[in-house]
């Protein structure tokens, strides 16, 4: 099903005055749709949900999901159809935004539903309703997070990653990406984690899907929250994007990359420290 996906594996050394290395992994050139981390999520979910013969895929997300976007483009691609479950029963009444436009061009329908029903989307109960109403859809979680997503995450580092850095970076939302790193990174790497939320819940989810210790989690340069902006931030990455030709987007990305430079000016990092930093797409969303 993804044979025909081009992987190509890109590095893009950043030219900095910092006396650290920094490299970034361009994942975010997999495929205009499915880039990023969404290619590693979606893979093995959707071999599965060919495999047991299912005919849909139904997943959940806020306004701003790139797991959306991707689900949906995925979806039509390989012959599903798709149903969105939204945070937040106002958007019905909205314009679309650039994301669940883009999922709503890609045939996915769109079920915006309150904030309340939204806090169900783990429960069993919820879950059987969801079944008995979509018999035949595979579920996916927010943001693609499972045990075959964990599966193609760990498929993100190259035996290379895991011997010519001593640090790896992602921006982290579910906590799926950061956790298949961590579990293919060797013990001698230091994982980096930038949240776009705010809390300590985040930690205690990613510590589900590892034993290892070689990783933190930092929340700081969240920016006050999920899809909040700053004019800072947008100025960081509009200079980020000039500077260096590769874009990013306000929500993961560009917070990740300005909470990275803060460190590095902080002196966080040894000197001639070798960091990763893993590009995970998303970019359809991005202010322009």
């Amino acid at each position: 099903m993804f044979d025909h996906i081009a992987f190509p594996t890109s590095y893009q050394t950043l030219d900095t005055p910092y006396p650290v290395q920094i490299t970034v992994k361009r994942l975010d050139l997999i495929h205009p749709q499915i880039s990023g981390n969404k290619f590693f999520k979606l893979k093995y979910n959707l071999l599965e949900a060919k495999q047991l013969g299912f005919k849909q895929i139904l997943t959940f997300g806020g306004a701003y999901s790139n797991h959306i976007a991707a689900t949906a483009y995925a979806a039509q691609l390989f012959g599903f159809q798709s149903i969105g479950i939204i945070r937040g029963e106002e958007l019905h009444t909205q314009a679309l935004n650039l994301t669940l436009q883009s999922a709503n061009d890609f045939g996915m329908q769109l079920r915006f539903v309150s904030r309340a029903e939204y806090r169900l989307r783990h429960d069993t109960d919820y879950q059987l309703q969801l079944k008995q109403h979509y018999p035949d859809a595979y579920i996916i979680p927010e943001g693609g997070t499972n045990t075959f997503a964990l599966k193609g995450t760990q498929e993100i580092l190259s035996p290379e990653d895991q011997t010519n850095y001593d640090v790896i970076c992602c921006a982290v939302g579910t906590g799926g990406t950061i956790a298949g790193i961590i579990e293919s990174s060797s013990n001698r790497q230091q994982v980096l984690g930038f949240s776009a939320l705010k809390g300590e819940f985040l930690r205690h989810d990613i510590q589900q899907w590892t034993d290892k210790l070689n990783w933190s989690l930092t929340d700081q340069y969240c920016g006050g929250g999920y899809a909040k902006t700053s004019p800072e931030l947008l100025q960081f990455m509009l200079q980020f994007e000039q500077q260096y030709a590769i874009p990013l987007e306000q929500v993961y990305t560009a917070k990740m990359m300005m909470g990275l430079f803060d460190l590095i000016g902080k002196n966080h990092f040894p000197t001639h420290t070798r960091i990763l930093v893993i590009h995970t797409g998303g970019l359809q969303g991005r202010v322009k």
